[in-house]
């Protein structure tokens, strides 16, 4: 079974590519859903008691929040794959602001995250690690190098 931790500011992509990408074999776990880290555990509690993959799409920011995921996955035998989706602050501000309701965030907390954000490692217990990026709605996905 697999365990997948999306890593990224928001507007960078990552419920688009897991609609494209993972929507047909993967459970998507998100705060923005779910509301509640309670609810989120449930779901991915579930999973591994299910044996059934799933996708945290969250922005994970930094190693510590990372972490968590990752220690329940390889506890409970998952391959854990994290994807890093990259963007300038520039581009995931003008792609929020094409945004309406409550998919539109708040400047502030864009820029709170990017100020958080740590490029996920393969030694945080990743078995693989990817860099996506965007342009013109299409994803591009590249195996990970400390090299970005």
């Amino acid at each position: 079974m697999e365990a997948v931790i999306f890593c990224g500011i928001q507007a960078t992509g990552k419920t688009t590519f897991f609609k494209e990408k993972f929507f047909k074999t993967h459970m998507r776990i998100s705060l923005d859903q779910l509301n509640t880290r309670n609810k989120e555990f449930k779901f991915v509690e579930t999973c591994i008691m299910t044996n059934h993959p799933f996708v945290i799409d969250n922005t994970n920011p930094s190693r510590a929040e990372r972490a968590k995921y990752i220690a329940i996955a390889k506890t409970n035998r998952f391959k854990v794959t994290g994807y890093y989706f990259s963007s300038k602050l520039a581009d995931a501000l003008e792609r929020n602001n094409q945004r309406t309701g409550k998919e539109k965030i708040p400047e502030i907390g864009i820029k709170g995250t990017f100020k958080k954000l740590r490029l996920p490692s393969i030694d945080e217990g990743f078995d693989e690690l990817y860099y996506v990026t965007v342009e013109n709605n299409i994803f591009t996905v590249k195996e990970w190098s400390d090299e970005i």
